[in-house]
């Protein structure tokens, strides 16, 4: 009874669509089957070789002592410090698995030790030092063996996991396959884009609704949303309540974020698809072309929170002709958290 009545509770909740993501955040993939020092070799070796993705690497601690700082900072919860060349953060307490989501959520490549931790995908090493039979329940979707030396035999209960025999096999010093193997694993994760009729405006200076306008022998959102559609998987017009009834037979995304201008509008993409990267364009923009559209699409930039173009005096980026990847949507909520609606000011601060 008691189980039936948290089931009923917990169906009140709004069903939101999720990120795809694991442990520690989207396209993390763990190695495993020999020493750490191994793994953080291997690790470091693809960043070498992909130097322009963002690419974090997830460890456990090794040392025996607890740092030598660590008994000065006991009673600091947190302590900033600008290295000059880098950014280091030291805090006690834990962190859940829903912070670290967010603090690593602009990584293109989460690099774990499987050794301590699991991850969504694994590369397995193949290494006598290391039994791997007793990491059997961390190997749920291997993408690739590596052999510890060329000549190492892999283990027969290996072979026995499904789908083994076909996957790739390299040895340690194949710095560069292994990296163009994790290239191409990023390229099939690349977020589909999707397009976005930014209509949801009430148009108060206009006094009529802008995406009404006839500019090109059709009202301008359903130029604008056949223009979208040949450079994206898909595309919607964005709306609110009020316009949800006029906007005719063009699918739409009715506004779930309200009074927010255009960045309630782009939220509310991000919220129905959080796993794809959406080319928002406002409505009231006459002269967009194909040339403008194909130009953003082709300088796309998926390590980025967002590409843009600068406006005509190049002193700021233009939001509302924006291609806006999965990553944004956490860090345009940051902005939101602090009191900024601003999607301007989010790419003025931001990585783009």
């Amino acid at each position: 009874m008691i189980s039936e009545e948290k089931n009923k509770l917990h169906e009140k909740h709004a069903k939101l669509n999720r990120p795809e993501v694991g442990t520690f955040g989207r396209n993390e993939i763990s190695l495993l089957g020999t020493t750490c020092a191994n793994i953080r070799s291997v690790a470091y070796g693809i960043s070498r070789q992909l130097a322009g993705y963002k690419i974090a690497y997830i460890d456990a601690d090794h040392a025996n002592e607890k740092n030598a700082n660590q008994a000065e900072t006991n009673s600091i919860s947190l302590e900033y410090t600008d290295k000059i060349t880098f950014q280091r953060v030291d805090f006690t307490g834990n962190i859940s698995s829903f912070q670290k989501r967010s603090f690593l959520s602009e990584q293109d490549l989460l690099i774990v030790n499987g050794n301590h931790f699991s991850a969504n995908a694994q590369i397995v090493v193949v290494d006598p030092v290391k039994d791997l039979r007793k990491k059997l329940d961390k190997l749920t979707n291997v993408q690739l063996v590596i052999l510890k030396e060329k000549d190492v035999a892999i283990p027969d209960f290996l072979e026995q996991l499904p789908g083994f025999q076909s996957l790739p096999v390299f040895s340690l010093q194949d710095e560069k396959p292994i990296a163009d193997f994790i290239q191409n694993f990023l390229k099939q994760r690349t977020a589909p884009l999707k397009g976005l009729v930014l209509s949801g405006g009430h148009s108060s200076r206009m006094k009529m609704d802008k995406g009404s306008l006839q500019y090109h022998g059709r009202s301008q959102r359903e130029y604008l949303w056949e223009l979208l559609g040949k450079y994206c998987e898909s595309a919607f017009v964005s709306c609110n309540a009020e316009q949800a009834a006029d906007i005719g037979s063009l699918p739409i995304i009715q506004d779930s974020f309200l009074n927010l201008g255009p960045l309630g509008g782009i939220l509310s993409a991000l919220q129905a698809d959080p796993n794809a990267a959406w080319l928002t364009v406002a409505c009231d923009l006459p002269y967009l072309s194909e040339n403008t559209i194909d130009f953003l699409v082709r300088h796309r930039n998926r390590s980025k929170i967002a590409t843009a173009f600068f406006e005509p005096k190049g002193e700021f980026p233009e939001p509302l002709v924006t291609i806006w990847e999965p990553k944004s949507y956490p860090v345009l909520l940051q902005f939101l958290s602090q009191g900024y609606s601003c999607p301007r000011k989010a790419l003025i601060n931001s990585d783009v």
